[in-house]
């Protein structure tokens, strides 16, 4: 299994994962020229994907997923609260499929299991993907981490894991009161020490790879992150990348 992303941050995501001849998209927050030219960069074109999972209804998040699934047909699976904030939205999906968040689905070669996160969306909703004894867990757009999330990750190979703000740059950056409240609360993204602490428990022998993502280019540092996984790191396998918005990031194989 690969996984590599197509860029990560408030002005687009999408994880291009792949097992065997399945392709998927978690995520589709870039419109169909842009989506080509990133999945191009891999190797891909969007005729190959073979389905995509949302994770919430933001715009950064489903930006190009109508466009995707009314040109290719390719199924799109999202919580039965993210269809109704599509609806909201006049967003007409193609081929939508609902998912109960917590029930395992199969897309031809991979395995995927949701769980529900704490984000200020409707029925938010997060992944982790499996194939050939090895699994993927993602996780962006939390404000917070419980038991659940902890026990759904554990055991992964590959972690794709927001490190969204450092909490001083928000304080004393340029967001408005109410945003920088938004962006910290419960209902948020994830501050650094809060997803460095989370990975520290995600330690272990199984976890090959972390892939940091959704860095706020306005309230964190690259730098401060690179900081944070090598400390957590240290005296590990584990070896780390950060995804930016402009690149994403190169595949990412996990190895059995």
């Amino acid at each position: 299994m690969r996984f590599a992303s197509l860029g990560s941050g408030s002005r687009g995501n999408a994880l291009l994962v792949q097992s065997g001849r399945t392709r998927l998209l978690i995520d589709c927050g870039f419109g169909p020229r842009a989506l080509a030219q990133r999945l191009a960069r891999l190797g891909v074109v969007p005729e190959q994907i073979d389905a995509v999972l949302l994770t919430h209804e933001h715009s950064d998040h489903v930006a190009g997923v109508a466009a995707l699934a009314k040109r290719f047909s390719c199924p799109v699976y999202a919580s039965a609260g993210t269809r109704r904030a599509l609806a909201r939205r006049k967003i007409a999906v193609p081929c939508l499929e609902d998912i109960d968040g917590t029930t395992d689905f199969v897309v031809q070669d991979l395995q995927v299991r949701p769980y529900a996160v704490p984000h200020d969306a409707e029925q938010p909703t997060q992944f982790v993907v499996s194939a050939n004894g090895l699994s993927l867990g993602v996780l962006t757009d939390a404000g917070s981490v419980t038991a659940s999330m902890r026990d759904a990750l554990r055991g992964c190979a590959g972690l794709m894991l927001e490190f969204n703000h450092d909490s001083a740059m928000l304080a004393q950056g340029p967001y408005p009161a109410r945003l920088k409240a938004r962006i910290s609360g419960g209902l948020g993204h994830l501050e650094n020490r809060v997803a460095a602490d989370l990975l520290r428990a995600m330690r272990g022998d199984a976890l090959q790879v972390v892939l940091a993502a959704h860095l706020s280019e306005t309230n964190n540092d690259p730098h401060h992150v690179a900081t944070c996984l090598s400390k957590v790191l240290a005296d590990t396998s584990t070896v780390w990348q950060i995804a930016t918005q402009q690149a994403g990031s190169d595949w990412i194989v996990l190895r059995a």
